[in-house]
């Protein structure tokens, strides 16, 4: 039986998914559907937590939109995410950075990653 479910699986996975981790600033392309039409819409943000593994991982992107923090969730390998395009690297010491919710302005930035 578990073997049966990861063949399903597997074979809704992507086959090329962006490297990226938590801290990073991200633009998220996700197709939103308005009747017969089809459009892109792009939500930029911080990467705060990513979980679980496979085909049921998700990510969590979060932003400022007029003084109000946004939080939107997707799984990494659905079908209505078209692309996602790393904008800068962030360098953090954890994995969930929930403690940006309480943060405004620039308390609430992430240190870029310098190579």
């Amino acid at each position: 039986m578990n073997d049966i479910i990861k063949n399903i699986e597997a074979a809704q996975l992507k086959e090329s998914v962006p490297v990226f981790h938590v801290g990073d600033t991200v633009k998220v392309y996700n197709k939103i559907k308005e009747g017969t039409r089809e459009r892109i819409q792009i939500f930029e943000g911080t990467v705060i937590k990513r979980q679980n593994g496979g085909a049921r991982e998700t990510f969590t992107v979060r932003k400022n939109s007029n003084g109000i923090g946004v939080e939107k969730t997707w799984p990494l390998h659905s079908p209505s995410v078209d692309n996602i395009e790393v904008v800068r690297r962030g360098k953090v010491r954890r994995a969930k950075l929930y403690y940006l919710r309480d943060r405004v302005g620039k308390a609430a930035k992430v240190k870029e990653l310098v190579k």
